[in-house]
C-alpha cells in the first residue's frame, strides 16, 4: 500500500490560522477533493473540526481520524490512537492508497512513512500562521509541477506539486 500525504502551504510553509485555511483557492480544493476521493483518508481531530459540519464527514471517502480522546464522537468516521493504527486498518482493507490530510502534528508524523507528497505551493507569505507543513529533506524529488495563475477567483498563483521518496 502507497501512503501519500496532501495539503496546500504557503512560501513561509504555513498550512493554517485559527483552525482554518488562510485562503480561498476554489481549484485547489477541486484537486484535493478528486485525488482523495474514493481513499482513506487520515485527519487528526482538530483538522475534522475544522471541516464545515456539511462535509463530515468527507464525502466519497473514508475518514480515519486521529484522537487521544476515547470519547471522541465524530459520526460517520472511524477513530484510531495513532496513525500506525489508521495504516493497519488500511491495509486490512485491501486499500492501495492512503492519504494523510493533516493537521500540522499528522503531517509531522506522516513525513517519516510517506512515499509521495501532493503538495499545493502557493505564492504567498501569509503572516500570523500557527500551523506549518513540515521541511522537506534531500530524499524527496519533484517528479511533477503544474502552474495555475492568479485569477479573478484565486488571489494566488499556486503549483500543484508531487514529491516522491528517493
Amino acid at each position: 500500500m502507497k501512503i501519500a500525504m496532501i495539503a496546500a502551504m504557503s512560501t513561509n510553509r504555513v498550512i493554517g490560522i485559527n483552525n482554518d485555511l488562510p485562503w480561498h483557492l476554489p481549484d485547489d480544493m477541486k484537486y484535493f477533493m478528486e485525488t482523495t476521493k474514493h481513499h482513506c483518508v487520515v485527519m487528526g481531530r482538530k483538522n475534522y473540526e475544522s471541516l464545515p459540519p456539511k462535509f463530515r464527514p468527507l464525502p466519497d471517502r473514508t475518514n480515519l481520524v486521529v484522537t487521544r480522546q476515547s470519547d471522541y464522537e465524530a459520526p460517520g468516521c472511524e477513530l484510531f490512537k495513532n496513525i500506525e493504527a489508521t495504516v493497519d486498518f488500511a491495509k486490512q482493507r485491501g486499500e492501495e492508497l492512503l492519504f494523510i490530510i493533516g493537521g500540522g502534528q499528522i503531517y509531522k508524523q506522516g513525513i517519516n512513512i510517506a512515499d509521495t507528497i501532493y503538495l499545493t505551493e502557493i505564492d504567498a507569505v501569509i503572516e500570523g500562521g500557527e500551523v506549518f507543513f513540515p521541511e522537506l529533506d534531500s530524499s524527496w524529488v519533484e517528479v511533477s509541477r503544474q502552474h495555475h495563475a492568479a485569477d479573478d477567483r484565486h488571489k494566488y498563483s499556486f503549483d500543484f506539486v508531487k514529491y516522491e521518496k528517493a
